[in-house]
C-alpha cells in the first residue's frame, strides 16, 4: 500500500503544481474589469521582436511545488536506512524535495512571451510583452489597445 501511494501523491502533487492562470497573458484575453470599458486604440510598426517568457504567479503562492515536493522526499527518505540513519535521510529528502518541487513548479509557471519593440505613428517607441500566441514580426502594422499599464497588441 505505502509502495502505491508514493506515485500517486508525486502525480497528484505534479499535476497541481501547474496551475497558474496563464491566459491573461495573451493579446486575446481581457480582464473581467476591462470589460465594458473604453480602451484607446493606437497604431504603430514593430520595430523589433525577441522570444522571452513570463513568470506566472502560482496560485497557491509556491506551497504546492515546495510542500509537495517536501512530502515526497521525505517520504522517499524514510524508505533509507534504520533509526538515526532513517531520519537523517527523511530529513534530507525532505529539504531535497522542497527545493525540487520549488523549482518544478516554477518551470511549469513560466510562459512563453514576445517582447515586441513598437513605433508608434506619433513618433514615440514602446515595449509590450504578452503570450507568443501569435505570429509577429518586424515590419508589421499593428494596434496598441489600452493605456499605461495595460496594452495589448494586435494585428492591424
Amino acid at each position: 500500500m505505502k509502495r502505491l501511494l508514493l506515485p500517486v501523491a508525486a502525480l497528484s502533487i505534479l499535476t497541481l503544481a501547474g496551475c497558474a492562470n496563464t491566459s491573461g497573458y495573451s493579446g486575446d484575453v481581457y480582464s473581467g474589469n476591462q470589460a465594458k470599458t473604453s480602451q484607446s486604440v493606437t497604431y504603430g510598426t514593430i520595430v523589433a521582436v525577441r522570444p522571452v517568457q513570463i513568470q506566472a504567479e502560482s496560485r497557491a503562492g509556491g506551497l504546492l511545488g515546495s510542500g509537495g515536493g517536501a512530502i515526497i522526499g521525505g517520504l522517499l527518505g524514510n524508505q533509507v536506512g534504520g533509526g538515526s540513519g532513517r531520519q537523517l535521510a527523511t530529513v534530507a529528502g525532505a529539504l531535497g524535495g522542497a527545493v525540487a518541487g520549488t523549482a518544478a513548479e516554477d518551470a511549469t509557471n513560466r510562459v512563453n512571451a514576445l517582447e515586441m519593440e513598437i513605433r508608434r505613428d506619433d513618433g514615440s517607441d514602446i515595449v509590450v510583452v504578452q503570450r507568443a500566441d501569435r505570429q509577429f514580426q518586424a515590419g508589421q502594422r499593428v494596434r496598441l489597445i489600452g493605456s499605461g499599464g495595460s496594452v495589448s497588441v494586435a494585428p492591424y
